[in-house]
């Protein structure tokens, strides 16, 4: 019997990649949905499409209209703003600083290196686990979190002789669906924590709610989303996608380092730990470089709005370290050299970015999303039920809104209004119903089709491909349906697990963070 169900779900996730691989590539499918999105907008509009709210912020009503898209005024400013909105797309900034300053390391040699030296001889599955509980936290740095999950992936898998493929996805999922899930308390704790206070002030519980009140459910998550994931990668994926032989003992021998990589790997550990003492003399001090007016970190800091070119000097550091150690840099003008065979691996990214962001762009514009989430959250304003039931509502209904809104800070800007009021009334805690959204919102953002990072992974995904280190099978493609049949997986495996996980906290009373029980 359950070879048979394993053998169900192989064929059933076959079934959603041959399907989804049937839309054509993502730099088309972007430019339709723009183009969709563009009619939609009009026949809204024309039918009077609307919502109205109560702003908890000036304590007004107020309504939101669907914006007509297909008027002079918005087509000339859309033609005229298209190299700024491309420009200025998130994931276009991070992905060229990104790919320069990993592409120094990993084409210079220095992931190989160190993969050959530490990891060859580790069992597949702790490797696996120790990369998977890496990506998960790696989210504390958002976007530039996960391109660095699927990044390292990609590297990690194909230097032990593995599939690539499974690497990237594996990351994409540890660190963009387990998003909840941290040992680390971030900018987003503290940018939803004043939201969620907000909200619950509107109906007279005047009550601090601060970046903490989750950290003790996403400390435990971050343990139990690493396992759950390495399991599904082990246990599914490798199956459904089929895994390289690796090295065996013989080929270990001819991958033994040489003396020049060796004296690399010191150098590029003697510039780390300059990079350690250089970023200590910028954050301990009381009035450091990167600590704010106030002599901390959250909720905003030098430090979280530089996260980006931080890891881009230290990928720099450890790179140019390894380069002079192994001679394979012997002057300045090497080092561009290195950055821009980075920056030639994010070509393809970019130009499918070009149309996605457009897409991203239109959708935000038109308030069709808006108009959605309000509907959506009036919802579950009138439905009278338990708190669980409640909880476990905003959770799904979270996780449905993101399929089409990615934007965690958007959705809960819309849905606290009603939410946290709700909990509150019920002598909740609006910890809870925080709880409850970010659950949603993190395990189906690796299945969301306005996910902005799918298209670097299947950028990546084509590099290994054109590189000769991916292999597809006969008549395969890269599309969204390989990217979707293999998330799917991972993403029924997160919500479940974090679920479940909220369940046992509320039947037990468990804090969920410090001094937070389910009622106040």
């Amino acid at each position: 019997m359950k070879k048979n169900n394993k053998s169900f779900l192989i064929n059933f996730l076959k079934l959603v990649e041959t399907l989804g691989n049937k839309l054509p590539h993502p730099f088309i499918l972007f430019t339709i949905f723009s183009i969709i999105i563009l009619f939609l907008s009009f026949i809204l509009s024309k039918f009077g499409v609307s919502i109205s709210y109560f702003d908890i912020k000036t304590q007004t009503e107020n309504v939101i209209n669907i914006n007509n898209l297909l008027t002079y005024e918005n087509l000339r400013d859309l033609i005229s703003g298209i190299p700024t909105i491309f420009i200025n797309f998130p994931s276009l900034k991070i992905v060229v600083l990104m790919m320069m300053a990993i592409g120094v390391v990993d084409n210079i040699g220095f992931f190989n290196v160190l993969m050959r030296k530490y990891l060859l001889k580790t069992p597949k599955n702790v490797i696996t686990t120790v990369f998977i509980f890496m990506a998960v936290n790696a989210n504390i740095m958002s976007d530039a979190g996960t391109i660095f999950a699927i990044t390292m992936g990609g590297i990690l898998f194909s230097a032990l002789g593995r599939n690539p493929k499974i690497g990237i996805i594996a990351g994409f999922a540890a660190c963009s669906g387990g998003f909840t899930a941290n040992f680390f308390v971030a900018g987003t704790d503290a940018l939803l924590a004043g939201i969620t206070e907000q909200a619950a002030h509107s109906v007279g519980y005047n009550i601090t709610v601060n970046p903490l009140c989750n950290y003790y459910f996403m400390a435990a998550a971050t343990l139990l989303l690493t396992f759950v994931i390495t399991f599904v990668t082990e246990k599914i994926i490798v199956k459904v996608e089929g895994d390289y032989e690796g090295l065996s003992t013989s080929q270990l021998n001819e991958y033994k380092l040489t003396e020049d990589e060796e004296r690399g790997l010191k150098y590029s550990f003697y510039s780390f730990i300059i990079f350690v003492i250089i970023m200590g003399i910028l954050t301990i001090p009381q009035n450091a470089f990167f600590r704010n007016s106030d002599g901390g970190f959250l909720p905003k800091s030098p430090l979280l709005s530089s996260i980006v070119m931080i890891i881009f000097f230290l990928f720099l550091f450890v790179g140019v370290g390894y380069g002079i150690g192994t001679k394979k840099i012997k002057s300045s003008r090497d080092i561009p050299k290195y950055l821009q065979k980075g920056l030639s691996q994010a070509i393809p990214l970019m130009v499918t970015l070009l149309p996605a962001s457009i897409f991203i762009h239109l959708l935000n514009k038109s308030n069709s999303l808006k108009i959605l989430a309000f509907a959506c959250s009036n919802v579950i304003k009138e439905l009278n039920v338990s708190p669980l039931i409640l909880l476990l509502i905003v959770t799904l209904m979270t996780s449905f809104l993101n399929l089409f809104l990615t934007s965690g800070s958007t959705k809960w800007l819309v849905l606290s209004q009603i939410v946290v009021p709700t909990f509150a009334l019920l002598n909740i805690s609006p910890a809870y119903a925080q709880l409850a959204f970010r659950i949603g919102d993190s395990a189906t953002n690796i299945v969301s089709s306005v996910q902005n990072l799918i298209p670097v992974v299947l950028g990546l995904l084509a590099d290994y491909e054109a590189e000769g280190k991916l292999k597809l099978k006969e008549g395969e493609k890269l599309g969204f349906g390989t990217v979707f049949s293999l998330t799917i997986p991972y993403s029924v495996a997160i919500l479940i697990t974090l679920v479940i996980a909220m369940i046992i906290w509320y039947l037990l009373d468990l804090p969920i963070g410090p001094g937070v029980y389910l009622h106040f």
